[in-house]
């Protein structure tokens, strides 16, 4: 081999982003956990830079066995599952992708909501039964609603913006206020969900997180209220959603990301109140290109001494 930088690519990538990488890094390609496992045991000795994704990371033992690690970096935003106190004790830089999928997220999270609010899904199946409006219980506005957007991070941010083209006023949730937002802030999730018509879940994954929407919190969106989740399926109780719709505790769901992950979500799957896609709002041509190249821009500051332009 060429003097070429031995990476390790543990998240699944096109032929034609292999081929992207590989020009500049002698590329082990190992998406699946067997192979993954193989060539950490075989190899685990040479890799200095390993590129995954949020809900795959990278494990302490994993990163135990490569004596030569350097530098991790996830491809989209999220980073959950890299274990990022033992990247630091090493002295492993980290790195992400963020803001090279936000405006994908963000448009899918709005086609959700827009989906979810005028019962897209279901009018659809009725139209293809023979169904006429007249039949039709009328779905309501999505315009005018008030919009309540749990993590305004960049991702929420942009919903936020997508908001104000529908006239919809918008409140958050975070840990803390965000300097120089306009947006109204509440301190208490519950209350947030109490006031919105539409709850939005936009916050980072990871323990931290996990079922911040719970049964109360779907009680406080209320019978005329709405969740969206494009975040991480961990945030939301998927039992507790699954009672709600079932029992008209809150009127729609539309959901990219949920617990059981990557099968499908069987307590949702007989309701005709939640809208489901399967993890893609941050897919696209567009922003998986992106991403790559942020890889690139990461890893060749890295390397070059200049540093990763996104750090974690």
């Amino acid at each position: 081999m060429s003097g070429k930088i031995p990476l390790l690519v543990l998240s699944s990538l096109s032929s034609a982003h292999r081929a992207q990488v590989a020009e500049v890094y002698d590329l082990t390609y190992a998406p699946t956990p067997a192979e993954r496992a193989a060539a950490i045991a075989e190899h685990g000795a040479k890799y200095r830079a390993v590129l995954t994704i949020g809900v795959v990371g990278l494990t302490a033992e994993e990163m135990a066995a490569m004596p030569k690690l350097e530098l991790v970096c996830a491809m989209g935003a999220g980073y959950e599952l890299i274990a990022l106190e033992a990247a630091r004790s090493r002295g492993i830089v980290t790195a992400n992708g963020a803001g090279t999928n936000d405006d994908c997220v963000a448009d899918h999270a709005f086609g959700l909501l827009i989906g979810t609010v005028r019962r897209i899904r279901t009018l659809d199946r009725l139209c293809r039964e023979g169904v006429w409006r007249e039949e039709i219980p009328q779905p309501p506005n999505v315009s005018g609603k008030k919009l309540g957007i749990l993590g305004l991070g960049t991702i929420g941010q942009k919903i936020a913006k997508r908001a104000a083209g529908f006239d919809m006023e918008v409140g958050y949730h975070n840990r803390k206020p965000r300097e120089g937002s306009a947006h109204r802030y509440f301190d208490s999730l519950e209350v947030l969900a109490q006031w919105a018509d539409v709850l939005v879940v936009a916050t980072p994954g990871g323990s931290g997180t996990k079922h911040l929407v719970n049964a109360r919190v779907l009680d406080a969106i209320g019978p005329q209220g709405y969740l969206v989740n494009i975040s991480r399926g961990s945030v939301v109780d998927t039992l507790a959603l699954a009672e709600a719709l079932r029992s008209g505790r809150i009127a729609g769901a539309g959901l990219d990301v949920y617990e059981s992950e990557p099968h499908r979500p069987e307590p949702l799957i007989g309701l005709d109140n939640v809208l489901l896609t399967p993890h893609m709002a941050g897919w696209s041509p567009e922003a998986t290109q992106a991403s790559v190249n942020r890889f690139m821009a990461n890893a060749e500051g890295h390397f070059a001494g200049r540093g990763v332009v996104s750090p974690i």
